[in-house]
């Protein structure tokens, strides 16, 4: 499908990159003009994601991706570019109209595209919210009631309810024009021997939103003891939903978690729900599967979660950079053993990771409905560092009254001490150890050392910038022209041949950007459409480099110093060029012969020239 120029250009100028980013990335000032977060496109503990609003254009120094608004939602959503356009324009309501070049069938009309799948659960998640208020859900609004959930509560979690009947929502959803295809891809319906039918029936639904809060699956609960299946059933991975990519309760957790630097991780959606109504508004849960590597990338994003590659960083200092990550389960051996499995996941953290497991072995909805909201948040109001539990419970599984149960206990801990990254946190806790043990510290610490895994080594940051002189005011210049093409263009940047540029990766982007119609051409379409089109007609390798250029972060401390900087980056260029240009004249006026028109001529262009870089002095 094609689109209109003009109406693409609209729709990146008013679609805000650092609002559509900052819904799934936390960013902070990097400078002026400049954001910066934690990539969301790969793993990493030093944010070397940047952002530049005024630009239009997100580049990660880390993994080498970039674009503007729109690859940025195609890369995210995983989507073609006409369904990103499509999720823009109903975003930010600038209409795109197609130019007629690219015929008219668009994605809407190919069954299983995204655009479908996601009007086909919007429409599912409609007609399971209009059917809780029926004669047959009291049976799930008891439900609820029974754990002190009310109707408000219903409609404001938007839960539903799945009629018992085998084909009441594929008729529905028949009605609404959806082909089976579609609804079987969007997972809504189930194929059978006989045929297609609803594959929730008879329970209480939960809709579950992605990040942005559309609509991507749904989570069901079994009602009645003789009702068939899983005690939760959710839907099956689809091109939507992908269960190891999904929280619950995300969508409207991330504001919170982005602002207190805190996420709490529960078990269930009822869980969720009771945390929220008691004022605990950053718990999330996951979908049916264990809290994982992926869970891990999307909460550290929404944190700014950030290691220190220096060591003995404190636990305070850990806590101010990283934000808190707590772990409630229950208080049996299963929730226990839940608990220490996140041990390990908490060194992919450099947040400050707890746990809140309740004594009596109460979830958070039971601890809410028994005990009442200020008792759920005593609970995580009380929350244990995860370091401290681990080591406690390592310890509590040896019969510490005897030398055989300590020296046991030893083994039994060193490895999870070892297992701390912070050399400090380390160091600490083996002392605790010692003290619990009653044994000598030293001892202790070796035998911490033995157990194998050691600290981490701090993690290389983005390749540092070359110290040459030449290199590094090229560079600038390069960022500038970019970042300020209109000091570029009254400096007189169009101008530079392409050999003032002597590295020749910035002689390439040098002559990508002449190519492009200078700088001069960002004047007419903007900086983003113009920096768009310059990537477009690059080679990979010049089109990540313009990114990086175009978002890197300058020094100043405000807008006029930004401005004085592009001025006198521009300044030191030319200047650079004059003074090489009048070196060289200056060499073949020493091998004519003086007196010649030769002479005369090389002469009054070292005059020119002279006269030229002395005018440039009226720019600093």
């Amino acid at each position: 499908m094609a689109f209109v120029k003009e109406d693409i250009a609209a729709l990146r100028d008013q679609a805000r990159l650092d609002e559509i980013i900052g819904e799934v990335v936390t960013l902070r000032p990097a400078g002026v003009g400049s954001l910066k977060g934690l990539c969301p496109f790969h793993d990493e503990r030093s944010p070397s994601f940047h952002v530049r609003p005024q630009v239009g254009h997100w580049h990660c120094f880390g993994c080498g991706e970039g674009g503007d608004v729109i690859s940025f939602v195609q890369k995210f959503h995983h989507m073609s570019f006409p369904e990103a356009v499509q999720w823009l324009s109903d975003k930010t309501g600038v209409k795109v109209r197609d130019d007629g070049e690219g015929g008219r069938r668009t994605q809407r009309e190919e069954p299983g595209r995204r655009q479908k799948l996601v009007e086909a659960n919007a429409v599912a998640h409609e007609y399971f919210m209009s059917q809780l208020d029926s004669p047959e859900a009291e049976i799930g609004r008891n439900f609820l009631l029974g754990r002190g959930f009310d109707a408000a509560t219903a409609r404001s979690f938007e839960l539903g309810f799945a009629p018992k009947s085998w084909d009441t929502l594929l008729k529905h959803l028949r009605g609404r024009g959806f082909t089976d295809a579609e609804l079987l891809a969007a997972g809504v319906i189930t194929q059978g021997n006989r045929g297609v039918y609803d594959r929730f029936r008879g329970r209480l639904i939960w809709p579950i939103k992605d990040i942005t809060g559309t609509v991507v699956g749904f989570g069901a609960r079994q009602l009645g003891d003789e009702d068939d299946g899983a005690k939760y059933l959710n839907t099956p991975e689809t091109a939507l939903y992908k269960k190891s990519q999904v929280l619950y309760g995300l969508d409207r957790a991330r504001k919170a978690i982005s602002t207190k630097r805190q996420v709490v991780v529960v078990e269930g959606y009822t869980d969720v729900m009771a945390c929220h109504l008691a004022g605990i508004d950053t718990a999330v849960a996951t979908c049916g599967t264990a809290f994982g590597e992926d869970h891990i990338r999307m909460i550290r994003r929404l944190l700014g979660d950030v290691a220190d590659s220096s060591a003995g960083v404190s636990f305070s200092q850990s806590l101010s950079r990283g934000g808190e990550v707590i772990f409630t389960f229950d208080g049996d051996a299963a929730g226990q053993k839940a608990a220490l499995r996140a041990f390990d996941q908490d060194q992919k953290f450099s947040a400050q990771t707890f746990v809140a497991v309740e004594r009596h072995g109460m979830d958070p909805c039971e601890l809410r409905q028994t005990r009442g909201d200020e008792a759920l948040r005593a609970l995580i109001d009380g929350r244990e560092p995860l370091f401290a539990f681990a080591i406690r419970a390592a310890m509590e599984s040896q019969n510490l009254e005897t030398a055989e149960g300590r020296v046991a206990a030893l083994r039994t801990v060193a490895p999870v001490v070892a297992g701390i990254r912070d050399n400090a946190l380390r160091g600490e806790y083996a002392r605790i150890v010692a003290g619990r043990l009653s044994m000598d510290t030293e001892a202790v610490r070796r035998a911490v050392a033995t157990a194998g895994r050691g600290g981490a080594q701090a993690e290389p940051g983005t390749a540092r910038r070359s110290n040459d002189p030449v290199a590094k005011l090229e560079r600038e210049a390069l960022e500038v022209a970019l970042q300020f093409p209109s000091v570029a263009h009254t400096m007189g940047f169009d101008d530079l041949e392409g050999d003032t540029f002597l590295v020749p990766a910035h002689r390439a982007i040098h002559d990508a950007i002449r190519a492009g119609g200078g700088v001069a051409a960002a004047q007419e379409l903007g900086a983003g459409a113009w920096l768009e089109r310059l990537r477009e007609d690059a080679s990979e390798p010049v089109a990540a480099a313009l990114s990086g250029l175009a978002v890197a972060p300058m020094p100043a401390v405000d807008d006029a110093a930004a401005s004085a900087y592009a001025v006198g980056v521009m300044t030191a260029l030319l200047k650079m060029s004059i003074t090489r240009t009048i070196a060289a004249a200056r060499g073949e006026l020493a091998r004519a012969k003086e007196g010649s028109e030769e002479y005369d001529s090389i002469f009054a262009n070292i005059v020119s020239l002279e006269t030229a870089r002395r005018e440039l002095e009226s720019f600093t």
